[in-house]
């Protein structure tokens, strides 16, 4: 046999069969289906915990025997008196906060930003007090951990009262304005709606706490994990109660009850109690998810407009503020839940960069994308807001200078345009984060789109050369928003750009689209000043002299005038004789006004200029035609045959 085993084929033969069993091993354990898996899963979970009823009693005891010993070395009055101090000093001390600002409670409420100080200034006051009462005193181990929690609870609970309130507060505030403005259908729920889900939701959000409190106290008391997973299922029933109370118990808009909607919600609460006792937190929360995240980003959405409505003049300044609330909110409320999420998957904070398998950087990857993405929506939303307010502060209208207005018109010009590319960036960097967080090479990625990018250069040259010549024109600064410009056979007012086009409204009324690339010499008919000249035709007999005093006057005139005298830099002057016509003598004057004022002023200087000659008889002259012919002698005749008439007293023929 030992013979035998030496060959080269039976070595061969045996190291095959070797390498087959693990083969056949794991070929057998992946053919068991996920199905099973689940449901032995749930039985070691079930299992588990009815193991941990029958050991119960005996850990009762043993907790009660550590926590009583603890009390007995350092006495009943004390530890009672330092957990009523921490359960009463933090209330005690907030009703006397509410009596020193209930004289300041209307003063507060009409200041502006502060319709809400009345209900969050006495719920911080409560949570420094209660963190001030157990920070002060000395606590054995087995209480002090005991006693955190309960803090912890406390606060929570006075916080859940008090942003609850001031919802409810928001909505009553909001819904008021919309019946005073005349609004039809609000679309705000009444005080009694908002009233009954605050007074579940509030005593849900209680009840949970305090119930996490008493499981995070048995900890440290010795009981197993399997003994509070097991009071933490029996404390369950009561949030399950109170979910299905307020379900079946729900206010409708009309007296019909939708009993099919109440029984399908009060078993899928039964579902997903099933689910966490079986052990599957991870879809516990998901359940959770489909049904509370999108009624929880309505309520967020609910209170952000209700607060705008509020406190209308105190956010109309503060637009950052308000992107935040609009925004942040809903980003923090998704970033959250997708965090907690990944957590239960067994994706935590820590361990982003770890893991070897394909579902868990996915899991991780998706987990981060959602962040990354939330992150970019608010840091656009953020940067659109500040541009969009400087571009309303700094409207052109309201400048006072002519410095001033050259400075906002830029301002006008150039942030569309860096608004338009920060969007750019923006999303392609989180695109690439995201695609990087997958496990995705961003590398090759960046290097390809750099070779496509020289390609597109190289075919698309036209639009290369826009692009590139608009970014010269507006570093130049040849034109500005609101200017008229001419350039070539395109002429009219700037009114918008784009990366690679300029658009002219011409005073007619087109609007020509005008690429960059196109535009050559540009003719700004509205930077510093201009001079507006006019030629008039007088007669050769005119008074030069007092032409000359009279244009003088009406330039005096229109510069003392209200409305054209801002726009004159050198009023209207004669300037002397142009040239001698064959039937005039032609006189030129000039003015210099501010860029696109000379029309107007020239229309009322014309005006002032013909009533002006009149007045002085300065008379215009226009073209005459001489006619001449050899009369003399019919006219001589003419006479003498009247003359003859007259003496012989007869009437001449007509």
């Amino acid at each position: 046999m030992m013979e035998l085993m030496q060959t080269p084929e039976v070595k061969q033969w045996m190291s095959t069969q070797m390498a087959a069993t693990p083969a056949a091993n794991a070929a057998s354990e992946n053919q068991m289906s996920v199905l099973s898996g689940l449901l032995q899963h749930a039985r070691r979970h079930v299992s588990m915990v009815s193991d941990a009823a029958m050991t119960l009693p005996s850990q009762v005891g043993n907790a009660s025997s550590l926590f009583f010993g603890e009390i007995a070395v350092t006495g009943w009055p004390r530890m009672v008196a330092q957990f009523l101090a921490i359960f009463l000093l933090g209330a005690i001390v907030e009703s006397i906060a509410r009596y020193a600002f209930r004289r300041r409670r209307r003063r507060l409420i009409e200041m502006e930003g502060m319709h809400l100080a009345p209900r969050v200034i006495p719920a911080l006051i409560f949570a420094a007090a209660t963190m001030l009462t157990l920070l002060s005193l000395s606590w054995p181990p087995f209480s002090q951990s005991i006693a955190i929690v309960c803090v912890v609870a406390l606060i929570v609970q006075r916080f859940t009262i008090c942003l609850g309130g001031v919802l409810v507060d928001l909505i009553g505030l909001a819904r008021a304005d919309e019946e005073r403005q005349g609004i039809t259908g609000p679309i705000m729920p009444g005080r009694d709606v908002a009233l009954f889900w605050y007074r579940r939701c509030a005593t849900f959000v209680i009840y949970f706490i305090f119930g996490w409190a008493a499981i995070q106290s048995m900890e440290p008391l010795g009981y197993t994990s399997s003994a509070r997973l097991l009071v933490g299922y029996i404390l369950g029933i009561g949030l399950l109660l109170i979910a299905i109370e307020a379900v079946w118990s729900r206010p409708h808009k009309d007296e019909k009850r939708d009993h099919g909607t109440s029984w399908a919600l009060t078993v899928y609460f039964l579902l997903l109690w099933s689910i966490w006792v079986a052990g599957f937190n991870w879809l516990l929360w998901l359940g959770i998810y489909v049904l509370l995240l999108p009624r929880v980003l309505a309520v967020s959405t609910l209170a952000v407009r209700s607060l705008q409505q509020t406190e209308a003049s105190f956010l109309a300044t503060r637009r950052i503020a308000t992107v935040l609330l609009d925004r942040g909110v809903r980003a923090l409320i998704i970033a959250v839940a997708a965090i907690w999420l990944g957590h239960m998957l067994g994706v935590g904070a820590d361990t982003m960069a770890a893991g070897d398998t394909m579902v868990d950087k996915i899991a991780r990857g998706v987990i981060g994308g959602i962040v990354i993405l939330l992150a970019a929506d608010l840091l656009w939303h953020v940067i659109k807001a500040y541009i969009n307010g400087k571009l309303l502060d700094s409207s052109v209208d309201g400048g006072t200078t002519d410095e001033e207005k050259a400075k906002r018109a830029r301002i006008h010009t150039l942030l569309p345009i860096f608004r338009n590319i920060l969007a750019v960036v923006i999303a392609v960097i989180a695109v690439l984060m995201v695609l990087s967080g997958l496990g995705i090479e961003i590398g090759p990625l960046i290097a390809g789109a750099g070779v496509v990018g020289v390609a597109v250069g190289f075919g698309a040259q036209t639009i290369v050369k826009d692009v590139i010549s608009g970014m010269f024109y507006l570093w130049d600064d040849a034109f500005r928003i609101g200017e008229y410009i001419e350039s070539g056979s395109h002429k009219g007012v700037v009114e918008a750009f784009s990366l690679r086009s300029v658009k002219l409204r011409h005073h007619r009324g087109p609007l020509t689209t005008v690429p960059f690339g196109e535009l050559g010499a540009v003719k700004n008919l509205n930077r510093d000043w201009t001079i507006d000249k006019i030629s008039l035709n007088v007669k050769y007999d005119t008074d030069l002299v007092k032409a000359k005093k009279v244009i003088k006057q009406i330039g005096q005139t229109l510069l003392e005038n209200p409305e054209f005298g801002p726009h004159i830099i050198e009023t209207l002057k004669m300037k002397g004789v142009e040239q001698f016509g064959e039937f005039a003598i032609e006189i030129r004057l000039s003015m210099m006004t501010k860029p696109g004022e000379q029309f107007v002023i020239r229309r009322n200087a014309l005006a002032m200029i013909r009533n002006a000659f009149k007045e002085n008889d300065i008379e215009f002259a226009v073209p005459t035609v001489q006619v001449a012919g050899d009369r003399d002698a019919e006219v001589d005749a003419a006479v003498a045959r009247y003359a003859a008439h007259a003496r012989a007293g007869s009437e001449p023929a007509a």
